[in-house]
């Protein structure tokens, strides 16, 4: 058995500060702040909920949930980020596979990945020095159909009960949901759903995770873009931790990186 020690979610680009400077300062200090508590967790492994971006998933294979198994992984490269290769652990990577396909959940097994910005730039803030290992878990938000956020939901679930009664291969796991908040990706409508936002971080400082879970994703997309979907990865982290409530670490509607960037810390349910 192990423990998941901690749980956080963060929006995942980060663009120009000129003309924003003091929003891209916030922006970057709450990224920061989360680097820094997962730090201070010592963690074994970051378990990165998250999607590709067509950079390495593609029409030609369409599964709505995978998993990285590598012994290491060198981002992509986009956005800027350095092509410095980060440790995998293949180990727990194994071992959760083969819990979830045998409760329900057949993930597709990715031994060779090169991870885009959806990983590599919230691993940043969180492993600035390359020592931690991760494992990067894709929830397809991209394509249709999409995995809805109460599938998503169950597979967190489902990762709490392995780390919790099954792991062998780990002590500490931290789970860090990448992604949101709103945003529309290659549509004619460019900007932030500001009021969307933040009523889904009251609403998670609240706990009330199940307004969302319930949700379809066409409710999702419609209030807060295509891109607003990967608020499932948010709900993903919450499930896995089994978080009673969250804690609104940074928000800033960043019209000029047409995104809602924001990131929360989850806070567990007592024992």
């Amino acid at each position: 058995m192990a423990e998941i020690v901690g749980g956080f979610a963060s929006s995942h680009i980060l663009m120009s500060s000129n003309g924003v400077e003091d929003q891209a300062n916030r922006v970057v200090e709450g990224m920061v702040e989360i680097g820094k508590r997962i730090r201070s967790l010592k963690p074994d492994v970051i378990l990165v909920a998250t999607n590709d971006h067509m950079f390495n998933e593609s029409l030609a294979m369409q599964a709505p949930f995978s998993i990285g198994v590598a012994d290491t992984y060198t981002p992509f490269g986009d956005l800027g980020v350095p092509q410095v290769p980060r440790p995998g652990h293949r180990a727990f990577a194994e071992e959760l596979l083969g819990h979830t396909a045998g409760n329900g959940f057949d993930l597709a097994k990715i031994e060779k990945l090169n991870p885009d910005h959806g990983v590599s730039v919230p691993m940043l803030f969180a492993d600035p020095d390359n020592t931690i290992p991760l494992v990067p878990l894709y929830l397809n938000l991209i394509m249709k159909p999409t995995p809805t956020p109460r599938r998503c939901w169950d597979l967190a679930r489902e990762v709490n009960r392995f780390v919790t009664e099954s792991c062998t291969t780990v002590e500490r796991v931290v789970v860090l949901g990448a992604g949101g908040l709103s945003h529309w990706v290659g549509e004619r409508h460019v900007g932030v759903n500001e009021g969307w936002d933040r009523t889904l971080l009251a609403d998670f400082e609240e706990g009330r995770f199940e307004k969302y879970v319930n949700l379809t994703p066409a409710e999702i997309e419609l209030a807060s873009g295509n891109g607003g979907l990967e608020i499932i990865h948010w709900l993903f982290m919450a499930g896995a931790v089994g978080a009673e409530r969250s804690e609104v670490l940074y928000y800033e509607p960043m019209v000029e990186w047409m995104t809602g960037m924001g990131g929360i810390a989850a806070v567990k349910t007592a024992a």
